[in-house]
């Protein structure tokens, strides 16, 4: 029972529909956008001009048609190969995913984006040309020159391409907002979850992997007052060059700048005051901004920073930043090492529980007041899947006994900072049969993920009936989760 789900978006998705980034969603996708009418049949897309001497003839050749019409979209012909190609690319599975389920999945993110833009579900425009930014200059990393990126992509030149790209990104977002919006209020009480779980039979309840508790104790060094001093007293004089004299901020962020989300994004963050993003020391220093105004220098977790507002529209705030990270001094790199390690040999000697070392001395501030214990980001509780673990945090555990402290490691964030931690095995969950009060919050999570499958089944069945769909050629022949023939 546990693993029927009867919904097509669910078994086409668990499948295959994961592997896909928006990288390879682009490389041959060509999603018609256009609005078309009730009567339309057939997609003519192509012309073909042929000359001779005298006499230059023109003469349409169909090279594609409309498979199915949702709402204001349509899917041709093209597109069901094409998803196929896509998801041999990524490296999908597609054993035993047919045409008519792929169709299926197809019908369905179109209804999702009909009914978001019916809805007037946002989808912000700033936020998507910066994600149309980041999309191209990952792509420009594996065809480095514009003009044959445009080639490759069929389209006329560089903001047809960015035009191409950004239909593509906003309907897959109105799409995922949609579905989100049916089920984000969905919940499950303790007794629905026990309910789920009493109604598995017990041969059919599902295997849980071996599973790990894991603490830490990290050190960190740290940066001295002078240096704190020097990247302030430098990005004062970034303002008053901005300010007073009329430079460009945005020089200072390209030539200074040292947040590499800032040219991802094509220099500008957009912020909105209803959806929190960034730290809060950020927001707060943004939100509080007039356009072209700039802040003084400030702190967060990253490091120091001036902000520019450049725009605001209503909620929304387009912002730019210089961020600077204060100099580790090698003293300092020591004697953060060295603190550490004599937490580790007072642990060792039994002076002291890691526990108790970790609320003591451990610099990370997320983990410290918990005794060490890391949370695994994908479950929300403490335990992690053997097989499903970071290969770096596994890579560090491996080799080590129920209770054993590790040795002295060195890590290197993404800034080039060091830091030194201990680890520990705090508890093993060896592999398992499914238990009601040892797994409660995976059960809670797969009675909910039935919830919401219920929801959307429930949605789809309204919608589908309140939407001009019409399905064409072989598709309708089909057989389809969904009724999308209105049989």
């Amino acid at each position: 029972m546990l693993l029927r789900i009867n919904n097509l978006k669910f078994t086409i998705n668990l499948k295959y529909l994961s592997v896909l980034g928006m990288s390879l969603l682009l490389a041959n996708a060509t999603y018609a956008q256009e609005v078309i009418k009730e009567e339309v049949k057939e997609a003519v897309v192509e012309e073909v001009v042929e000359k001779t001497d005298s006499v230059s003839a023109q003469k349409a050749v169909k090279i594609d048609g409309v498979a199915a019409v949702v709402g204001d979209f349509i899917i041709l012909d093209s597109d069901v190969p094409k998803e196929r190609e896509q998801i041999t690319a990524a490296g999908g599975s597609l054993e035993g995913v047919t045409d008519c389920q792929i169709m299926g999945t197809l019908l369905e993110n179109k209804l999702y984006a009909h009914h978001a833009i019916q809805d007037s579900i946002p989808v912000s425009d700033a936020e998507v040309r910066q994600e149309v930014d980041y999309t191209i200059q990952q792509f420009l990393q594996q065809k480095p020159d514009m003009d044959e990126l445009v080639k490759f992509y069929k389209q006329e030149d560089e903001k047809g391409l960015r035009d191409y790209i950004f239909e593509i990104i906003k309907n897959n977002k109105l799409s995922t907002k949609m579905r989100a919006s049916i089920v984000e209020e969905v919940e499950v009480t303790p007794e629905e979850v026990r309910t789920f779980f009493n109604k598995i039979p017990e041969e059919e309840r599902p295997d849980f992997g071996t599973e790990l508790k894991v603490a830490q104790i990290v050190a960190k060094p740290k940066i001295s007052e002078e240096e704190k001093q020097k990247v302030i007293d430098r990005l004062k004089q970034f303002k008053a060059d901005v300010v007073e004299n009329g430079a460009s901020f945005r020089s200072k962020v390209v030539l200074y700048g040292q947040d590499p989300g800032m040219k991802q994004s094509g220099y500008v963050y957009t912020l909105n005051r209803k959806k929190p993003r960034m730290v809060k020391e950020f927001r707060q220093v943004a939100f509080s901004l007039q356009e072209g105004e700039v802040s003084d220098p400030f702190e967060s977790e990253f490091g120091y920073h001036i902000v520019y507002c450049e725009k605001i529209r209503g909620q929304e705030y387009d912002v730019s930043h210089v961020l600077l990270f204060p100099k580790v001094s090698s003293e300092a790199v020591k004697e953060a090492k060295e603190r550490l390690e004599k937490v580790r040999q007072r642990i060792v000697d039994g002076d002291i529980t890691f526990a108790e070392a970790a609320k003591e001395a451990s610099d990370e501030k997320e983990t410290r007041g918990d005794g060490g214990q890391l949370i695994n980001p994908q479950t929300q509780d403490y335990n992690f899947d053997l097989t499903k673990m970071d290969p770096e945090l596994y890579a560090q555990i491996q080799n080590l006994n129920d209770n054993e402290v590790s040795q002295v490691l060195t890590e290197q964030d993404r800034k080039g900072n060091v830091s030194f931690k201990i680890i520990k095995v705090t508890d093993r969950i060896d592999e398992h049969k499914a238990s009601y009060a040892r797994d409660f919050l995976k059960i809670k999570e797969l009675a909910l993920r039935e919830k919401q499958i219920k929801a959307i089944q429930t949605w789809q069945k309204e919608k589908i009936l309140d939407t001009y769909i019409k399905v064409s050629g072989p598709y309708r022949d089909c057989e389809y989760a969904g009724n999308w023939l209105k049989k």
